[in-house]
Formats: structure tokens, C-alpha cells, sequence
């Protein structure tokens, strides 16, 4: 399944794994990589050298290429730059701001810059500034969300630039993925299917949710304050969105989200935690291996593509 994308990470296939905080650890990203896609270690807020640990860990399971994401409102988001450097990583993703400072470095190390964009001026920014390929993300994505939708933003960015657009946001099977390849995506980036991974170090009652979530389960907080997140439904967000009609500050609302993906992800606690996962959970009704779900996303999408190559007029 080559496509520009593919040629550009050195993978089979043209699928990269979300740089998901808490959960894209190295044993997902090393299986991802095996599997023939793009693996990436969320670098979140990390400190550096955690993050260095979790790079030469990868390379101990896996020659195949891989990645880190780096979400640039960390405070050790220079430290944590400096680190892919040194370590010749061969795939950066940003999140969460602009990466402009990093990537004249990067690119002379030969490291591949695809930052994750909400926006077509950001999009063209990031070409200008000598991106490899940009993640056109919409606001079906688990996490931190912009407003537009994966189905209006993707091919607005597609029509803006010439490097490769990889589609995100509301991707959980072959015919996500076929979506994606037809709004002019070259690849793919996918999150919320990858948790309920059977390698994914994920508490079983995060998975558990996931596999029982339905559509309407998913919900955003933070719209109040500028940073938007969505998550599935619990008494946590009850309590955040309650807060947020009332007018409540930053600083109250932040009190309760302050460590609850940590809660959740590591501890199982999907009452009060925060379990981030985006509005394709719904679609998401088994566990499986990671190469599974990649061999199964690969052979539904050729199979709808040879079907799309039909229609005739």
C-alpha cells in the first residue's frame, strides 16, 4: 500500500499510531512499528530523559522506523527536542503549538517533521517552514480538538499544499481509512482503536470502555477556556461541564482534570478519570493484536477502493 506517506516514513503501510499521552508508550509503538506502520511514543509532558528511555527501548524491539510526538506546551518541550535530535529519531509529530524554533535542527539530522495542523493557514506555515507532511486532525480525534470536522478540514488542506496530508480524526476501520484516501489523504493517523490494542499497556477498565462505548458517549470539555478535549462520558465530565455553564475559572476547572488521564489509564478509574478517546469508540467492538488491526484496516480499504474504481459513468 504505497503512497507518498509510506515512501517518506520508510513503512509498508501509510498508517502512523496517535502520540496518545499515557498510553503510546514503547511497547505500543515498537508492535506498531513491526506491524508495518508508523509507531509513535507519546512525549506529552514528559520529562526528557523519560522520553530518551522510551526511544532506546523501542530500538530494543524493533529495527523498523518509528517516531515521537511532541506536544509543545510541555516545559520540557526543548529538552524533549534536543533528545530526538540526539537520538536521530526518524519521525517528529507536534501537537499543541507551533514547531518552527525545532525544525531547522531536526531536518539536519535528517529527521522526518509532519506536525499535526487544525487549520489550512497553519497547514501553509508548516510548509513554508519545510514540513514533511502535515496530520489534517478534525474534532471527531480523542484528546485536544480543533472545530472543524475531519471531513471539512482534510480536503481544504489537501487543496493548500503540495506535501503529503495525512487524515486523522474519526478513523476506526477500512472504511475510515477509504474516506480518508478519497477526501486526498495519503495516510493515515489513528488513536482511539490502537488503546484497545492487545500490546497497549491500558488498564483493562480504559479498553473496557472503549469497547463498550456507543455514539453518543463521547463528549467535549474546556470549550469555556480555549482548549477543548474530548472524552467518553463519566461523572467526571458531568461535573466539569456543570462547573463550566456556572462560569467557574480555569483554576477550579483544572482541579479536576489534574492527573485524570493518569487515573485512568494506569489506575482503571473511568468514573472520575479522564478517558480520552474520540467519537469513533462507538465503532469499536473488539480487542485485537496490533498487527491485526492493521492487516484488517489494510484489507477493507482496498477492498472499498477496488469497489470506488467501479462506479462508471
Amino acid at each position: 500500500m504505497k503512497t507518498r506517506v509510506s515512501e517518506l516514513l520508510g513503512t509498508k503501510y501509510p498508517i502512523i499510531q496517535g502520540g496518545m499521552a499515557w498510553i503510546a508508550e514503547h511497547h505500543l509503538a515498537a508492535a506498531v512499528s513491526e506491524a508495518g506502520g508508523l509507531g509513535l511514543i507519546g512525549a506529552a509532558n514528559a520529562p526528557a530523559e523519560v522520553v530518551r528511555q522510551e526511544i532506546r527501548k523501542v530500538r530494543e524491539r524493533t529495527e523498523k522506523p518509528f517516531g515521537v510526538n511532541i506536544m509543545l506546551l510541555s516545559p520540557y518541550a526543548d529538552e524533549v527536542a534536543q533528545v530526538v535530535w540526539e537520538e536521530k529519531v526518524p519521525v517528529v509529530t507536534t501537537g499543541a503549538g507551533n514547531p518552527e524554533k525545532y525544525m531547522e535542527t531536526w531536518k539536519s539530522a535528517g529527521i522526518r517533521v509532519i506536525p499535526v495542523v487544525a487549520s489550512v493557514a497553519l497547514a501553509r506555515r508548516m510548509e513554508r517552514y519545510g514540513a514533511d507532511a502535515v496530520v489534517a486532525e478534525g474534532c471527531e480525534a480523542g484528546g485536544h480538538i480543533g472545530e472543524q470536522t475531519t471531513m471539512t478540514l482534510l480536503p481544504q488542506v489537501v487543496d493548500a499544499v503540495e506535501i503529503p496530508v495525512i487524515g486523522a480524526g474519526g478513523v476506526g476501520d477500512g472504511r475510515g481509512m477509504a474516506a480518508m484516501f478519497l477526501l486526498g489523504a495519503e495516510g493515515v493517523q489513528i488513536g482511539t482503536r490502537f488503546v484497545v490494542s492487545d500490546e497497549a499497556v491500558v488498564h483493562e477498565n480504559y479498553k473496557n470502555r472503549i469497547v463498550d462505548a456507543k455514539d453518543i458517549d463521547s463528549v467535549v470539555t474546556g470549550r469555556s477556556h480555549g482548549h477543548p478535549v474530548r472524552t467518553l462520558r463519566n461523572q467526571n465530565t458531568r461535573e466539569y461541564l456543570e462547573l463550566e455553564k456556572e462560569g467557574a475559572p480555569f483554576e477550579e476547572l483544572e482541579k479536576l482534570t489534574l492527573g485524570s488521564l493518569r487515573r485512568a489509564v494506569q489506575e482503571g478509574d473511568v468514573k472520575n478519570g479522564s478517558v480520552m478517546a474520540g467519537q469513533i469508540a462507538g465503532l469499536i467492538r473488539k480487542r485485537q493484536s496490533c498487527a491485526e488491526i492493521i492487516q484488517e484496516l489494510v484489507s477493507e480499504t482496498k477492498t472499498l477502493l477496488k469497489g470506488a474504481e467501479r462506479w462508471e459513468e
